[in-house]
């Protein structure tokens, strides 16, 4: 199963998505994460913060929609909409869910103010990912309706 991880930027949350699901993942799973307007480059303490975990990202950069290597079978946005941001839409055969997280780049303040943004962030995603990985997903794949709802509850993790 193919994940695309989904944002505007594609430059901190979906990549810290990317790179925790690929760390946790069983075999045969995989993530991806790409932007509707990348970047172009991968956020310095996003990097720094995964690194710091012992997460690698080795091979990672920041990608359009336009150019994944293979079609996803589940495409998590994980833009925040309730800050007024802009959730990409992905158009195409797939199951969609949305597990809005605030964009930590954006938190202006102090040093440990940021930090502590980054690693909230972190931590809202990772619960959900390993939630999502706990799900019984060869049951799931075939009911793709049932599916659709856990990964919707499991957005609400942290929120």
């Amino acid at each position: 199963m193919n994940v695309l991880f989904l944002c505007t930027g594609n430059s901190c949350r979906s990549l810290i998505s990317e790179a925790v699901f690929n760390h946790l993942a069983p075999a045969g799973w995989h993530a991806i994460s790409a932007g509707s307007q990348p970047t172009g480059k991968l956020n310095d303490k996003a990097l720094a913060l995964l690194a710091g975990k012992g997460i690698s990202t080795e091979g990672y950069y920041s990608k359009s929609w336009d150019a994944l290597p293979l079609p996803p079978d589940v495409v998590v946005t994980v833009c925040a909409s309730a800050a007024g941001e802009t959730c990409p839409a992905y158009l195409g055969p797939v199951l969609r869910t949305h597990w809005g997280v605030e964009d930590p780049s954006h938190v202006v303040g102090t040093e440990q103010e940021i930090d502590v943004a980054f690693e909230q962030a972190y931590a809202t995603l990772r619960a959900r990912i390993e939630a999502f990985l706990a799900l019984p997903l060869e049951e799931l794949k075939s009911d793709r309706a049932r599916f659709k709802v856990k990964l919707d509850r499991i957005g609400l993790i942290g929120a």
